[in-house]
C-alpha cells in the first residue's frame, strides 16, 4: 500500500473574533496519495483558506496531526516549516502575487534565492521553468506586461521551478476569463498526469473541480466526499 503524500489527522484549528471562538476546522481527515489530483469545494467561511493555509505550512492547527512526505510538522518550529514549505511546497494563487517590479524571469528565480541556489544555476533554472510554460519569448517583461493567463504560468513555474512534491492551488483560475480558464487546467492536468505532480486544488467551481480524480466539499469545518 503507497504511503500517503500528505496525511492528516483529526485537525482542529478555532480563531477567536470580537470574544466569539469560531471552530473553522473540525477533525479534518485527509489522505492524499503521492501523484493524486485533490479538489476542495465549499461556500465561503467553511474553512477552505484556513486548511490551505495549514496544508502550506502557513499556519499550525491547534490539535490534531500533519504529516507532509513523512514529516510532521505540527512539531515544527517556524524556521523548520519555512525550509520545508520551500523544498516541498508550491503555491498558486488566485492573483497570481507576482512581485510587480520584477520580471518574469526573476519572479521565478525568487524561491531558488531563498534556498541558497546560486545567481548562474538559479537564472538557468528560472529561464527552463518559463520555458516549459510557453513563455520563453517573456523572460524580461513585468507583470503588467503580462495577460492574466501569462501571469499565471509565470506563477505555476515559480511553483514548481523548487521541484516541489505537492503544489497547491487556491482558485488558480479565478481571475482569468472562460478560455484561459481551459488553459490553466488542461496544464495542471498535464502536470498530474504525466510528471506525476500531486495536486490539491480549492475551487468554487464545479467544472474546474471535476479535473481532479476526487472531489471533497468543505462544510462548517469537516470534510465529506461530493456526492
Amino acid at each position: 500500500m503507497t504511503t500517503p503524500l500528505l496525511q492528516i489527522r483529526d485537525l482542529h484549528k478555532a480563531y477567536v473574533l470580537d470574544g466569539v471562538t469560531i471552530h473553522a476546522l473540525r477533525g479534518i481527515n485527509l489522505n492524499v496519495a503521492p501523484g493524486e489530483f485533490v479538489a476542495i469545494m465549499g461556500p465561503s467561511g467553511s474553512g477552505k483558506s484556513t486548511l490551505m493555509n495549514i496544508l502550506g505550512c502557513l499556519d499550525v492547527p491547534d490539535d490534531g496531526d500533519y504529516h507532509l512526505n513523512g514529516q510532521d510538522i505540527t512539531r515544527m518550529g517556524s524556521d523548520q516549516l519555512a525550509a520545508l514549505r520551500n523544498h516541498e511546497i508550491g503555491f498558486v494563487f488566485q492573483n497570481f502575487n507576482l512581485l510587480p517590479r520584477t520580471s518574469a524571469l526573476e519572479n521565478v528565480e525568487t524561491p531558488l534565492i531563498y534556498a541558497g541556489v546560486g545567481k548562474r544555476e538559479r537564472r538557468q533554472q528560472a529561464r527552463a521553468a518559463l520555458e516549459r510554460m510557453g513563455l520563453g519569448d517573456r523572460l524580461g517583461h513585468l507583470p503588467n506586461q503580462l495577460s492574466g493567463g501569462q501571469a499565471q504560468r509565470v506563477a505555476i513555474a515559480r511553483a514548481l521551478v523548487t521541484k516541489p512534491s505537492l503544489l497547491l492551488a487556491d482558485e488558480p483560475t479565478g481571475n482569468v476569463d472562460t478560455a484561459t480558464s481551459t488553459e490553466i487546467m488542461a496544464l495542471l492536468d498535464e502536470l498530474n498526469q504525466q510528471e506525476n505532480l500531486t495536486i490539491v486544488l480549492i475551487t468554487h467551481e464545479p467544472d474546474v473541480a471535476e479535473h481532479a480524480q476526487r472531489q471533497l466539499f468543505l462544510r462548517d469545518g469537516q470534510l465529506e466526499a461530493r456526492a
